[in-house]
């Protein structure tokens, strides 16, 4: 089984037309079972779709493109958490190949008002994979320090609506850096979840963001803030930083992370 997840950035990039052919190109060649993405955004005033979905949701783009590369299995679950920069409709997705068996949706962040960027939804599904069925959740999380929405507070409500019944994996954007101790990625660890970074047999360092990007305006380190995590030990067969320059073309101001299992 391959994994793949990556703050997407959408609609902020420069070159985004090109970014998101390497996108497709990726998920074509490596044809992942599943893929979280965070900050998957749509024009507020773009035509609908299909119910919320509109024409220019960044996930439906991708899925667009990959028909065109004769890629047509993929199906999306998709919802907004809040608005951003006045014009889109900023969400979270998540991309298979399998059967979507049930799909969830819900805020984790105190502030339930969509105009607020702090607001924070996760999105999850229940997914059928050879018979097998499984959890998956993108997440986008804020950030460790922060009196309106702390970290712990978001991820108490997280594990408050996940039955952990099954095999379940937490994949993105944790906003925490796992190089620092006694912060958001210890936090998430004593909760019981493993990371398939730690458990995978190759892997690289794991750097995920490099610098200054949105929300780290003062950043200078190099961070390890996307995680795939999962809440029993497995066999990870690789875990590698992807779209990072080395392993594909940078394509968001976060690199992604792939796993094999």
């Amino acid at each position: 089984m391959k994994l793949l997840t990556l703050n997407c950035h959408s609609w902020q990039e420069d070159n985004q037309l090109e970014k998101i052919q390497t996108i497709v190109n990726d998920i074509k060649e490596k044809s992942y079972d599943v893929i979280a993405i965070q900050e998957v955004s749509q024009l507020i005033n773009e035509k609908s779709i299909d119910n919320k979905i509109k024409a220019n949701n960044f996930a439906l783009v991708l899925l667009n493109e990959l028909n065109k590369l004769d890629v047509s299995d993929y199906k999306m679950v998709w919802d907004f958490s809040h608005i951003g920069y006045d014009v889109y409709e900023e969400g979270l997705a998540l991309l298979t190949k399998h059967d979507i068996v049930k799909e969830y949706s819900f805020f984790i962040s105190r502030n339930h008002d969509i105009n607020y960027w702090k607001t924070r939804k996760i999105v999850g599904a229940s997914i059928n994979i050879d018979g097998q069925l499984m959890d998956f959740y993108s997440c986008h999380l804020g950030w460790w320090i922060d009196e309106e929405e702390p970290f712990k507070n978001q991820v108490d409500c997280l594990f408050k609506n996940i039955a952990f019944d099954k095999p379940t994996f937490l994949m993105g954007d944790f906003n925490n850096n796992a190089f620092i101790r006694d912060e958001g990625y210890d936090y998430l660890i004593e909760k019981g979840m493993y990371d398939t970074f730690s458990l995978a047999k190759q892997k690289d360092k794991g750097i995920t963001v490099k610098g200054k990007i949105d929300g780290w305006d003062e950043n200078k380190n190099n961070m390890r803030l996307d995680l795939i995590l999962v809440n029993e030990e497995i066999d990870v067969k690789s875990s590698q930083v992807i779209f990072n320059g080395k392993n594909k073309e940078v394509v968001s101001d976060h690199y992604g992370v792939e796993i094999e299992i």
